[in-house]
């Protein structure tokens, strides 16, 4: 690992940040004749898309459509879905799975057919699969042809802190990014946020470590309109076991026929709704969490159980090897065993609002997959919608528009000297246990009061707290040290007199500090927006009010401080209408 400012560009045509399959995927649909730069915090691929189960949905069987595929989407999304953006993903999934094929994923196949699952919430079997390992096929595939485009330039290894906003036009001129020790101003025609969901807010979560909502955070504090942040997923079915991660057992489980019970056996989903275990997430993720507040002495350390054994052997073994490995590596044998599970955060359906094209609100600056608001999802994402999302949005960059006078040649940028008042090796040690110690309250505390169920005495209490905290963060000397530099330069967070390691051990501090923040203001934004709207609707659940309301039919927008409610969405007609 080098110091050298040359291992970040002056000037990029597009700007990606993110590797999972939006990023991937809209760098692969991009125009060829584009200079584009792919920022990952880690190397390809380690992404949420990598961890995907279940798989792709798609209309492609002859006794499905498009239209049930809309009719299914939107009745999960609980009223707030954007009818255009959901008619768009659905009628595009046939082309993108083609696409898929083309580029060598190797879904799943009965003879000549692709196979298709069932899912929770899902008319018709329309989920295509590699085994249980989708988003890894998926994502393994989209990075082998990165590698080989001459276009595009993988900047791994890479953090971004901020973007680069115009202050006179308020159009994204780039991003701030620290890669090897150099914190650079990187210019860019265009930026395209593809960072994925923030489920590391939460003490529970199917989410990888680097899902920290980065792109989130860092279109709100460049002033983007955010969308529906309160509606977060909280998948039903995540493994239980003292000391495992809560490694996410697919919903594809039980579309294939496994069960939910109790200790005595009993199928207790049924109690809250009739089809039980493939109710809507939020449905059975509640009906988990009622069960074991009755009957749990603590019930965050309380679990059910997923019983296997009636889809059978033979086929639990072709249709799930990577669950049989992955439960096996904590002892646990899943021909002969039930599974312990319980609820754990999983999928944020808000984001950055967009429209078609992947556009937000800051000329410049777009966004695609999770960290995006697109209305696909509304209140309650489909199973198996999201793998999908990246690809159809991310297709639809193809046609982004470029600021070439933001590109131009105007100069290299400015090199500046370390600080030497407050130079990174000085930094006190005690700011760095304090932003661990943070680091592991903040998801604690999110958990506790913006979980599965949610009230305002503790929403209030915890927005307090994050304040509070909020305080002494903006006070950090290291704040000051990674927020002062001016736009178009470039500097080293490193002495001349720095170790050999030195540049891992600043990467690594500079990670641990800007995901920090990034869920500080996730954090806040989420207990926020659960605050404000008071109704139970999809994946925000209020105690306190249970009822969905028509008078809630409206979107939580968020812009800077601000709060507020969108227009009354219409009802959306009927398909067949």
């Amino acid at each position: 690992m080098t110091t050298d400012p040359l291992s970040l560009p002056d000037h990029l045509d597009i700007l990606v940040i993110g590797s999972g399959a939006a990023g991937l995927y809209t760098s692969l649909c991009l125009p060829g004749s584009l200079k584009v730069g792919l920022v990952t915090k880690s190397r390809l691929p380690k992404s949420a898309s990598d961890w995907a189960q279940g798989g792709i949905a798609a209309a492609i069987d002859p006794d499905d459509a498009p239209a049930f595929h809309v009719a299914d989407t939107i009745a999960a999304g609980v009223g707030l879905c954007d009818p255009d953006a959901v008619r768009v993903l659905a009628e595009s999934a046939a082309d993108c799975v083609r696409s898929l094929v083309d580029l060598g994923v190797g879904f799943d196949r009965i003879g000549d057919r692709l196979a298709l699952t069932l899912e929770a919430a899902h008319s018709h079997r329309r989920v295509l699969h590699a085994a249980d390992t989708t988003g890894r096929a998926v994502v393994s595939t989209l990075s082998d042809r990165v590698r080989q485009r001459d276009n595009i330039q993988i900047l791994d290894d890479a953090f971004v802190l901020d973007l680069w906003i115009d202050p006179d036009e308020g159009r994204c001129l780039g991003a701030v990014i620290v890669r090897d020790g150099i914190l650079k101003w990187v210019r860019a025609g265009a930026v395209v946020l593809a960072t994925g969901g923030g489920g590391q807010v939460f003490a529970k979560t199917t989410n990888p470590s680097v899902s920290t909502g980065d792109g989130v955070a860092m279109a709100w504090r460049a002033g983007a309109m955010l969308r529906d942040l309160e509606f977060f997923q909280f998948h039903p079915t995540a493994l239980a076991k003292d000391n495992a991660p809560s490694f996410l057992i697919s919903e594809a489980v039980r579309g294939e026929g496994a069960h939910l019970v109790d200790d005595a056996g009993r199928r207790f989903t049924f109690d809250d709704h009739p089809s039980g275990e493939l109710a809507p997430r939020d449905v059975v993720s509640r009906s988990i969490y009622r069960y074991l507040t009755a009957t749990a002495d603590d019930p965050a350390e309380a679990h059910v159980w997923l019983d296997l054994s009636p889809i059978g052997p033979d086929h639990i073994r072709a249709r799930f090897p990577n669950i049989i490995r992955k439960c096996q590596n904590w002892g646990i044998d899943v021909i002969h065993e039930r599974i312990p599970v319980s609820p754990a955060a999983h999928y944020w359906m808000g984001g950055i609002q967009t429209d078609l094209t992947g556009q937000t609100s800051i000329v410049g600056l777009y966004a695609v997959g999770e960290t995006a608001s697109t209305g696909v999802h509304g209140a309650n994402r489909l199973a198996s919608n999201s793998l999908l999302e990246c690809l159809v949005f991310g297709s639809k960059l193809a046609n982004i528009e470029v600021w070439q006078t933001a590109i131009e040649d105007q100069g290299r940028t400015t090199a500046l000297a370390l600080d030497p008042v407050q130079p990174w090796e000085t930094i006190p040690t005690s700011e760095w246990d304090w932003i661990a110690h943070l680091r592991s309250e903040l998801p604690r505390l999110l958990w506790k009061s913006a979980g599965i169920c949610r009230e305002a005495s503790t929403l209030e209490a915890a927005i307090a707290q994050v304040e509070q905290w909020r305080q002494r963060w903006n006070g950090l000397h290291v704040t000051q040290h990674l927020t002062t530099t001016p736009p178009g330069t470039t500097r080293s967070l490193l002495t001349p007199e720095s170790a050999p390691a030195a540049p891992e051990v600043c990467m690594h501090q500079v990670e641990l500090w800007g995901e920090t923040r990034n869920l500080l203001d996730i954090g806040e934004l989420i207990l926020k927006s659960a605050l404000f709207r008071q109704e139970s609707r999809g994946g925000h659940y209020r105690s306190d009010f249970p009822a969905t309301t028509s008078d809630w039919r409206v979107h939580t927008l968020i812009s800077g401080l601000k709060v507020w409610r969108s227009s009354p969405i219409p009802m959306p007609q009927s398909p067949h209408s």
